[in-house]
């Protein structure tokens, strides 16, 4: 009764979501602090003063909501971590904001740049239908979003996976080398995941630059709030970059299911066709209310990306302090292991203690653990479960 589709299908194992005890969750990449008390005025107010939007059908281009998704990229840069803030309250709401010198797009994004949909998740599944054909690979790092593959096998698109160097960072010569035998398209995450490194703005250039002009080159940009480099500067140079980003991490915003990708106009149109032959209404009312108030209070968003940056560099000393091998991290998560300290005994023992970490059962990086940066408080009830390993 099945089709062949659906009896190849290798669905996405999200990080672990129990019900049996209240746990500190450091295991899903989610962002500690609760969204501005803006974005919660914002809701609440929509829901109260207009009831009967929750039975009209929302706005199916989500206009408002580009519209603040530019304004907030053109003021922070792209770098929520490394921007200026000027006045407003002490968590940063409220308060001006302006990027840093190297992190300045040399022109105004505009709304026609930007697609929005359900999470970044269903924004990949568009780019995967829009741009990668079944008669081609695609090539992306052999370590990396494991959303990647699924999608892969979901449209029947094959896939070219490219070991990672011995340093843990990707191999873009011969993801490179690949994509041009084939004349193929190129996609990972920047910074990757689950490894936490990322590219620089120069180095995703002279990707692009040897890679097919005319296939499609996706940075997926998840994490780069919390240290990376943007590449939505490139956008000036190259009409194939796709730059694909959420509100899940540095926005607070992963029970509010928004992302969002960055493009040449041409290519946003292409994708919110398919967003169209599938799903007129994608965002839902009180969603696209949460999204523009979060734009439009950055400040606030720009101190959590501070905040979740200082705890993460703290815990990577303590760790390295204790013996234990972690890389460097542009995200809001540590990628570590310990010699002598085997990684599922690791994850079970910290989760007897109360704090829900990941594990990958993925050669490679099976002695590996990703811990999400939590509050202050958290990571301190962390070092105390990991002192004991």
């Amino acid at each position: 009764m099945l089709s062949n589709r659906m009896k190849n299908l290798h669905p996405y194992v999200p990080g672990e979501q129990p019900k049996d005890r209240l746990y500190i969750k450091l295991n899903a990449n989610e962002n500690p602090y609760p969204p501005s008390p803006k974005v919660i005025k914002a809701v609440a107010q929509a829901a109260k003063k207009h009831p009967e939007k929750l039975g009209l059908y929302p706005d199916p281009d989500s206009a408002e909501l580009r519209e603040a998704i530019a304004d907030m990229l053109n003021k922070s840069g792209g770098v929520l971590c490394r921007a200026n803030l000027e006045g407003g309250k002490k968590n940063g709401s409220g308060a001006l904001v302006s990027p840093c010198e190297a992190d300045k797009i040399p022109f105004v994004v505009t709304p026609d740049m930007i697609y929005a949909g359900n999470g970044s998740d269903e924004v990949l599944s568009f780019v995967f239908y829009a741009f990668f054909d079944s008669d081609r690979k695609l090539v992306l790092p052999e370590h990396t979003y494991s959303f990647y593959p699924v999608y892969g096998g979901f449209y029947d698109i094959p896939l070219e996976k490219i070991p990672l160097k011995s340093d843990w960072t990707l191999d873009t010569e011969k993801m490179l080398e690949s994509a041009n035998k084939e004349n193929s398209s190129i996609i990972f995450a920047n910074p990757n995941a689950p490894t936490s490194l990322g590219l620089t703005r120069d180095e995703v250039r002279n990707m692009i630059k040897k890679a097919p002009k005319d296939r499609v080159f996706v940075v997926d940009e998840a994490y780069v709030d919390f240290g990376g480099e943007s590449c939505i500067p490139l956008l000036a140079e190259f009409q194939n970059l796709v730059i694909v980003r959420t509100t899940s991490k540095s926005l607070c915003g992963a029970g509010q299911r928004l992302g969002y990708l960055v493009a040449n106009k041409e290519l946003v149109e292409a994708v919110t066709t398919v967003k169209n032959s599938l799903n007129h209404f994608p965002i839902d009312f009180l969603a696209q209310q949460a999204g523009i108030a979060a734009c439009y209070d950055a400040g606030y968003y720009v101190r959590a990306a501070q905040d979740v940056a200082f705890e993460r560099d703290e815990f990577i000393d303590f760790l390295r302090g204790k013996g234990w091998f972690v890389l460097d991290s542009q995200t809001n998560f540590i990628f570590c292991k310990k010699d002598g300290v085997n990684g599922l005994e690791a994850y079970k023992k910290i989760k007897s203690d109360g704090i829900l970490v990941r594990r990958f059962d993925t050669k490679g990086i099976e002695e590996y653990l990703r811990i999400t940066v939590g509050t202050h408080e958290q990571m301190l009830s962390l070092r105390k479960a990991m002192e004991e390993l």
